[in-house]
């Protein structure tokens, strides 16, 4: 199913005793689960109600005990797994795939998987059955526009006619960057104002243009004074700091997932550029190059010293080193 019919079934009370939320999108994966937690979970029961593991730290047996733990003052228990060893015959997928159909219908704990890449052929995914909400990354235009029109209806905000569209095209499938380009366009348009087409184009950069690429390309390349030069284009024209250190995110977290032999979408040339620069940086310092940007991310809205371009410049020189 998709995240929007997710939604619309856990709203119309609908709750499955399992659900796995996969693909390579991490927004729409958070905001299953945070649709999910809001429909089971009192904040005033989490302590007791709410329990987070990760599959590279839960023991199957530790699993088991968390799914036949009863929930506290409430008809709800929500047990959330991060990325199990999705690896057909793995210990923890063989848990899954005797545990889950054995979860009650009627209340009492809910599992809820994320799984950023998965083998669907695998058992333990097929036990999920119609319960796989696919959190995959949109790559049509279209489908970007979709998710502009609901991501603006969720924000209580109305669009003219185009301005979906208008905005997929400037921004691309950068989800994160659209909800916030959306919220920034709801004010500029006011309060009870449709936001249009000329207010995407007033208020709205280009990031989806040829130069976010080649800027995140030649970080990628570690050609530095090109990366810098770049930089000062985009600063020029406009952009807004957050706009270009989403995009760095954006690359970074397709860098892990190719470095880590997963999945990344685009044509094989583009796979292949990836590839080839997520071997550059190797695993640990691509965790480090995100560590960076959310530290610049942290300094751009006040947390250091340096204006936000410098921050910014200093940062493309470390990234592109």
């Amino acid at each position: 199913m998709t995240p929007e019919e997710f939604e619309t079934e856990i709203a119309a009370g609908g709750v499955r005793p399992a659900y796995l939320l996969a693909g390579a999108e991490p927004l729409l994966r958070d905001d299953c689960l945070r649709v999910l937690r809001s429909a089971l979970v009192d904040d005033s029961m989490a302590d007791f109600n709410l329990e987070r593991l990760t599959g590279d730290a839960v023991r199957p047996a530790a699993l088991e005990d968390a799914l036949k733990t009863l929930p506290v003052m409430g008809q709800y228990r929500l047990v959330v797994l991060d990325e199990p060893d999705a690896r057909r015959g793995g210990a923890l997928g063989d848990a899954l795939a005797q545990l889950v159909p054995g979860l009650s219908e009627t209340g009492g704990t809910v599992l809820a998987v994320r799984a950023s890449k998965l083998d669907r052929r695998s058992r333990w995914v097929k036990a999920f059955g119609e319960a796989l909400v696919d959190c995959s990354p949109p790559t049509k235009s279209r489908e970007v526009a979709a998710f502009v029109r609901a991501e603006a209806k969720r924000q209580d905000l109305s669009l003219g006619r185009g301005a979906a569209e208008a905005l997929a095209e400037r921004i691309g499938p950068q989800l994160m960057l659209l909800r916030q380009e959306i919220a920034k366009l709801g004010l500029l348009a006011g309060s009870d104002a449709e936001i249009t087409r000329a207010h995407v184009s007033a208020g709205t950069p280009q990031v989806a243009d040829e130069p976010i690429w080649d800027l995140t390309d030649a970080i990628g390349e570690g050609r530095t004074a090109d990366a810098v030069a770049l930089l000062m284009r985009l600063q020029g024209a406009g952009a807004p700091a957050p706009v270009i250190l989403g995009s760095l995110v954006s690359h970074f977290r397709r860098l892990m997932r190719a470095g880590h032999g997963g999945s990344v979408s685009g044509p094989p040339f583009v796979r292949k550029k990836l590839e080839s620069q997520a071997r550059r940086y190797g695993a640990r310092r691509l965790n480090a190059s995100l560590d960076a940007i959310h530290e610049t991310d942290l300094a751009i809205k006040g947390a250091g010293a340096l204006r936000p371009e410098l921050a910014l410049e200093r940062l493309v020189l470390a990234l592109a080193s």
